[in-house]
């Protein structure tokens, strides 16, 4: 698990006041680029590594509305790798309290052919042990 920490800018927010709907998976989109950070790869070493990751399924859900200028932290866990795919878990928090999960389901394509291909070894080796590791206490990437 790896936690990523974002602030509600003013213009993520709709007319009622709330974080808007689709911001979420812009949230859910970065934080799976830190998480692979955390990994040891950037996004362009990523792709030049193999992997380029394509949403094929998303599911949220929401618990609580979030505002302008809350924190949010983002926790990101793997919780599962297949032979071309993998899916994060994304569990959204204000302070402990539930804002919304995110379910994905990438696969890792080659974009230049449109079709999928093996998660390379080492990628899927490091998602895997990410799967029985957990952050330091405290310790957040924020944007």
């Amino acid at each position: 698990m790896r936690v990523h920490q974002h602030r509600v800018r003013y213009h993520e927010t709709d007319a009622q006041g709330f974080m808007f709907n689709a911001r979420f998976l812009e949230l859910a989109d970065v934080a799976m680029a830190e998480l692979f950070r955390a990994l040891g790869w950037t996004y362009d070493e990523l792709v030049a590594s193999g992997t380029d990751p394509s949403v094929v399924s998303a599911a949220l859900s929401f618990y609580s509305p979030a505002r302008h200028d809350d924190i949010i932290d983002i926790a990101v866990t793997c919780t599962n790798v297949g032979r071309s795919s993998f899916a994060l878990a994304f569990d959204l928090r204000r302070n402990d309290v539930g804002i919304a999960t995110i379910e994905i389901v990438y696969v890792n394509v080659d974009a230049s052919a449109a079709v999928s291909r093996p998660v390379p070894n080492a990628v899927a080796a490091a998602l895997r042990a990410s799967m029985t590791t957990n952050p330091t206490p405290g310790q957040h990437e924020q944007d």
